[in-house]
């Protein structure tokens, strides 16, 4: 781990950080394929350590804002803002954002690739990945390291990527250039502090492969650098990290419904399971989201089938949790009919947009599918979040607008600038006889039923 004085400033603490690469050093220059969560700060993470960096993406609207000092990421590292961090490196001369990938690759020496693989409908979308790996392919030097940090179906690496850069290139992986896999291993909102203290592991097609992307992840991961016998066992372990999360949340799901049959509060059985040592249950909430834990099933599905190989509980557990938007919707219609209320002729309000807690990322967030579902069946829907930046036509400006006149209001994710326990003037804001669906234990219950909701707890 990086060792810092106390008494030092966040911005004196990252100016620290500063290795001062020389001239020579083969990680000073490294361009990184994607700019979006993860790629953004991982290129800045190399530039705060004196590499030279350039951020290749397609979006030219997202380089463009990049390269003026403009982002809607909401990390922080050592309480500094990502924003600051992007205006500091860009003035410094450490940062710039590129859609012309050719040229990146050109005059780089390391290349790392963050480009996803989008799942629609359960099939995978490798088109992103593969014009990527074509671009690289096309520009490798001799002696060049090409490092995959995307979460991928496992074998990717060595039996999609791997023959187009060879083939691209007219070069040798392991010979002629450097290939290797480490996974990626952050959470958002942690991303810069993950990047560093969390153990990076890495496969590579031969044993000098390995060696020369060791010797680049450890100019920012400053834990430990674990080495793999081979890049499948890196690409699965990454798939299992998620894919045991999706299954733990389904499993919590059905412990709320049997807590909430007995008459007690899921969160705090689970509090109290959780003190045990080797117990770590996860809480439910409004179902699965971000780009990760859904998605992790889907990369392995394929392989499993192609090898004859059984995956029922895995399946099972996404299954579910796709299914927990939709239980929620059908619980607020339960509870609005129990009040006299039809759905259709409501006004729903809708706190917290995000895939998770204190995240801007809205994608393939359950809130966002909770509100289409109940546009869907005729309810009007007015959603706030603070932070998240994307715009919907059942989005509003502020907390005030999405409660008033509302027959329900929907907690669905945290944020720091967001009421929840108010509910005095939650309910002054309201219809009479307010219904309040709190998915993250937010609420306190009795005061919520004191100014006259109808409250429910997932």
């Amino acid at each position: 781990m990086e060792i810092v004085k106390n008494n030092l400033s966040g911005l004196d603490i990252i100016e620290s950080l500063d290795e001062n690469i020389d001239e020579n050093d083969i990680n000073k220059k490294v361009c990184i394929f994607g700019q979006g969560f993860v790629g953004l700060p991982l290129t800045l993470s190399f530039a705060l350590r004196g590499c030279e960096t350039i951020g290749v993406d397609v979006d030219d609207l997202l380089v463009a804002n990049t390269n003026k000092g403009l982002t809607n990421h909401t990390e922080k590292f050592y309480k500094v803002s990502i924003r600051e961090i992007l205006n500091m490196q860009i003035k410094k001369g450490k940062y710039k954002a590129t859609v012309d990938g050719e040229a990146a690759v050109r005059k780089c020496n390391n290349i790392i690739v963050t480009v996803g693989i989008p799942i629609k409908n359960g099939e995978y979308i490798m088109d992103y990945l593969k014009n990527a790996c074509v671009t690289i392919g096309k520009n490798l030097k001799k002696g060049d390291l090409v490092v995959i940090r995307s979460t991928v179906i496992p074998g990717t690496t060595e039996e999609f990527i791997m023959p187009i850069l060879e083939r691209e290139s007219n070069m040798k992986a392991g010979t002629d250039f450097y290939l290797a896999y480490a996974s990626e291993r952050i959470a958002e909102g942690k991303a810069f502090e993950e990047f560093a203290n969390m153990p990076t592991l890495v496969g590579a097609v031969n044993k000098r492969s390995l060696e020369r992307a060791a010797s680049l992840l450890v100019v920012v991961c400053k834990a430990r650098i674990v080495k793999a016998s081979c890049i499948k066992a890196v690409e699965t372990s990454k798939v299992f990290e998620n894919v045991q999360r999706d299954v733990n949340i389904a499993m919590s799901q059905e412990f709320a419904r049997f807590a909430e049959a007995l008459g007690i509060d899921i969160f705090e059985v689970i509090k109290l399971a959780n003190t045990h040592k080797r117990v770590n249950l996860l809480t439910p909430g409004p179902g699965v989201g971000g780009y990760c834990i859904p998605n992790a099933y889907h990369y392995i599905a394929p392989r499993a089938e192609k090898m004859n190989v059984s995956m029922d509980i895995l399946k099972l557990a996404r299954k579910k949790n796709a299914l927990i938007p939709q239980f929620i919707v059908d619980k607020l219609r339960e509870l609005l009919k129990s009040r006299n209320k039809n759905i259709k002729d409501c006004k729903i309000a809708v706190l917290g947009l995000a895939m998770k807690d204190y995240s801007n990322d809205d994608r393939i967030s359950p809130s966002i599918d909770i509100c289409k579902l109940l546009v869907k069946v005729g309810a009007k829907v007015r959603a706030f979040d603070p932070i998240v930046p994307t715009r919907y036509d059942f989005k509003v400006e502020n907390e005030k607008e999405a409660l008033k006149k509302a027959d329900a209001v929907l907690i669905l994710t945290k944020q720091n600038d967001m009421n929840y326990d108010d509910c005095e003037h939650m309910a002054k804001l309201m219809n009479k006889n307010p219904v309040c669906i709190d998915t993250k234990a937010v609420v306190n219950a009795v005061e919520a039923r004191k100014y006259g909701f109808l409250y429910w707890r997932i």
